[in-house]
């Protein structure tokens, strides 16, 4: 689960809810990794506040903030019991040299393979993939150097994530990273917005903002031969904004139908479905009471069917 930061912790809290209901609830097992945050421990004790206000009864909290401490093996087995763990906000690049390729790091992808639900905000969302966006320059134009990438996490693989999207206008940037690497997809997330990631590589959108996809794989770039802090000549681009509500195939790169189409498909069957399950019920009664009552009705059809 990834979010674009800013994620409403007030009134609805429709994201940490998810983030709650996903995790299991009240029997939940929250661990929040604060490394990334410049607040120290009062990232983790907001957290623990909000997730214990929301019925969760266990949250504990990680903050290591050397590579050492990031191996130490008391750390690392914290996770071992945990349904959820929640990355916070801060700095990205801070977290990936703590936590990547340590006992932690492997243990937060241990996690996410055994079912538990990995969810980061702001950095932490930028951290979760296997290629990062370290930092960069703001703006909706597509400039050579415009952003670094460094190594994440590695729990999505083929994905590069941003967020802060459009309060922060970092379409170029995420644009710039496509060509340079079309074979990623470019996930731009806006505040108190989140991608849910399931098990069959679908992504859903929930929260206020949008969701910006972008698909190099027709893409035609100069970005070879730009210079300097140049813009980059970019078509060809495929681009998707998702609202809350609709869902995206990572894998085939394709738009799957709206949560309301299916949950209206799924009504009609289930009422279609109903009306049949009720007339075979009637008919097995009725052949219950009188095993000649199917077979003359059947025959009271056809006859009718025949006069007309």
């Amino acid at each position: 689960m990834i979010i674009g930061g800013a994620e409403d912790k007030l009134k609805d809290k429709i994201i940490l809810a998810r983030f709650v209901k996903l995790a299991g609830g009240s029997g939940a097992s929250v661990v929040v990794v604060s490394t990334a945050s410049s607040l120290g421990e009062e990232a983790t004790d907001l957290y623990r506040l909000l997730l214990r206000g929301m019925g969760v009864a266990r949250v504990t909290g990680l903050r290591p903030l050397t590579r050492d401490q990031a191996n130490d093996l008391d750390i690392a087995m914290a996770l071992e019991g945990a349904t959820g763990i929640f990355l916070t906000g801060g700095n990205q690049l801070r977290l990936s040299l703590v936590v990547g390729g340590t006992r932690l790091g492997q243990a937060i992808v241990d996690a996410h393979l055994r079912g538990a639900v990995v969810a980061g905000t702001s950095a932490g969302a930028s951290a979760v993939s296997s290629h990062m966006m370290a930092f960069g320059a703001s703006g909706a134009t597509p400039k050579h150097r415009m952003a670094q990438m460094s190594a994440g996490l590695g729990l999505l693989q083929g994905i590069v994530v941003d967020q802060h999207f459009e309060q922060r206008t970092r379409l170029g940037r995420l644009l710039s990273v496509v060509a340079q690497s079309p074979s990623l997809l470019g996930l731009g997330l806006d505040e108190d917005t989140a991608a849910v990631v399931h098990h069959d590589n679908s992504l859903e959108v929930i929260g206020r903002g949008a969701i910006t996809i972008v698909d190099g794989s027709l893409m035609v770039t100069d970005a070879f031969q730009a210079k300097g802090h140049r813009p980059m000549m970019v078509s060809g681009a495929i681009l998707h904004s998702l609202p809350s509500g609709f869902r995206f195939d990572l894998d085939s790169r394709s738009l799957l139908p709206h949560l309301s189409e299916v949950s209206d498909r799924g009504r009609r069957l289930a009422e279609s479905a109903g009306k049949r399950l009720h007339r075979l019920a009637r008919a097995v009664a009725a052949e219950g009471a009188d095993s000649f009552v199917v077979e003359r009705k059947r025959r009271r059809k056809d006859e009718e069917e025949a006069s007309e």
